[in-house]
Formats: C-alpha cells, structure tokens, sequence
C-alpha cells in the first residue's frame, strides 16, 4: 500500500461513517419535497402551450399534463393543478406553493436563474424541439425522481 493510501484511508473511512451515521442522502430535499408528495398531494402549475398542455376551465389535459398525472401514480399522489402564466407559476414555485410547473418551456427558459430545470426532452408528443419541467430550486432529491420518471417513460 502506498504512504498516501495509509496517511488518507483511516480519517476517510471515518468522514464516510460519520457521513452515514447522521442520516445524509445525496440527493436531498432541503424542504424536502419528494417526501411530502409521495403519497400525498402534487401541486402542479401549467401553462397552456399546443398539445403539451391545454386548458378547459379546470381541465388541465395534453401529454405534458398526462405524463404529471402518470409520474404522480407512480409515487402514488393525486394532482392538484393551479393555471397560470410562466411568470406566475414561477413565482409559485419560488414561494413553495408549487412542487413543479409545465408548459411550452425550453432549455433556453429565461426562468433558469429563478428555479431548477429538468433535462430537456424532445420525444414528448406535441413538442417543437427540446421541452423542460420546472421545479423549486434546490429540491435535488424530488428532481431526481422526477427526471428518472422522465427517462424511463419519455424516449429522449
């Protein structure tokens, strides 16, 4: 074993256990968003754009809307939905009352600085080039979750 190997293996096996032993998770959820929901009520914001997401007085519909209510199912929630501009479904999810927000967004969405982005897909029915969800800044973990439901379900 290398001197390096022996001088840094002891004090990084200790950071790890401590790491460990005081309940972190990488990604998380610092006003832990993902455990709220699940199980519970997903507050979702929509914009309409085309297909992606129409509106019918309180009807939310298109496949931005349908692929929300599937990811909800899978981590068993119901869907509340809140109809706005961008602008004011932002300022919902900055606010905390929003969990996520959908609409005709892009990955050259002027809200980036605001709130946090999904990776960009193109293969949602209706989408004109590469779409994104939006979700509270820092929520990692809830993100997470939401984007491995995206990869799996939307072919990228």
């Amino acid at each position: 074993m290398s001197r390096w190997r022996r001088v840094w293996s002891v004090p990084l096996l200790a950071l790890t256990l401590c790491a460990a032993g005081c309940g972190i998770t990488v990604p998380s959820d610092p006003q832990g968003t993902l455990d709220r929901v699940r199980g519970g009520e997903l507050r979702a914001g929509a914009s309409a754009s085309g297909e992606l997401v129409t509106i019918d007085g309180p009807e939310v519909g298109g496949s931005l809307a349908g692929i929300v209510e599937g990811f909800a199912d899978s981590i068993d929630a119901r869907v509340t939905w809140t109809v706005g501009s961008e602008e004011d479904l932002v300022d919902g999810l900055e606010a905390g009352e929003l969990d996520l927000a959908i609409g005709g967004m892009t990955d050259a969405t002027p809200w980036s600085d605001r709130v946090a982005v999904t990776r960009p897909y193109e293969a949602i029915p209706g989408a004109r080039g590469p779409v994104v969800l939006l979700v509270p800044l820092g929520e990692n973990a809830w993100q997470a979750a939401l984007e491995g439901y995206l990869d799996e379900e939307v072919a990228r």
